[in-house]
């Protein structure tokens, strides 16, 4: 079996100003002072030297939180743009709050986030587009390391469409809602039954997993 543990980078500032941060890859992106305790926080709580390898999205923010969880284990990092965030498009860096009250009909008002159908509006990537890389990659992977534990350190709504894929894909995309920062999500793989099985989601880690 292939166990998957995804991690969600540390915040950022524009996690904390509310803004879509899509694939951008600027300053205001990268880990705030908060995002990197937080990233800290999660190495000293959770030691990943249990782990065969880390996987990570190229963008700078989960770059950094890599980095952080690595520094005892010295696992072997490699990057993949299947991990990359959703990007929404002419939406990237704009206020969520703004665009739900200029596209209310694009949100869904419980979560607070975009439905599928706001793609074609903003030019953006679709739900399906990444749930597809994801569970591309996590088909690859399964392939290339049979039987390892690989931390694969991504994005909020890479998280969801993992665990979407996971699922069989429900018809309501939105019954999930985006995972914490430094949050630990685990899936697992079993090549007898081609099934994954998800473990746990938005974990906040303690000293035990």
């Amino acid at each position: 079996m292939t166990d998957f543990y995804f991690v969600r980078h540390g915040q950022t500032a524009a996690n904390a100003a509310g803004l879509k941060q899509g694939t951008i890859n600027t300053e205001i992106t990268y880990l705030s002072e908060t995002g990197k305790k937080q990233a800290e926080s999660l190495r000293k709580s959770f030691d990943i030297s249990f782990a065969d390898r880390i996987i990570a999205s190229p963008l700078q923010r989960t770059k950094d939180t890599a980095d952080t969880l690595n520094q005892s284990a010295n696992l072997p990092v490699t990057y993949d743009k299947r991990l990359l965030e959703i990007s929404y498009g002419k939406w990237d860096g704009q206020k969520n709050a703004d665009l739900m009250t200029e596209y209310p009909e694009l949100f869904d008002h419980t979560l607070n986030d975009v439905l599928p159908s706001y793609a074609p509006t903003a030019g953006g990537e679709t739900f399906e587009h990444v749930i597809d890389r994801v569970a591309d990659l996590m088909a690859d992977l399964s392939r290339q390391y049979a039987d390892q534990k690989l931390i694969l350190v991504t994005h909020g709504f890479t998280i969801k469409a993992a665990v979407l894929a996971a699922i069989g894909r429900p018809d309501n995309m939105m019954v999930i809602e985006e995972p914490d920062n430094t949050s630990v999500t685990k899936i697992t793989y079993d090549p007898a039954t081609s099934a994954y099985y998800l473990r746990y989601y938005n974990r906040v880690v303690s000293d035990q997993f």
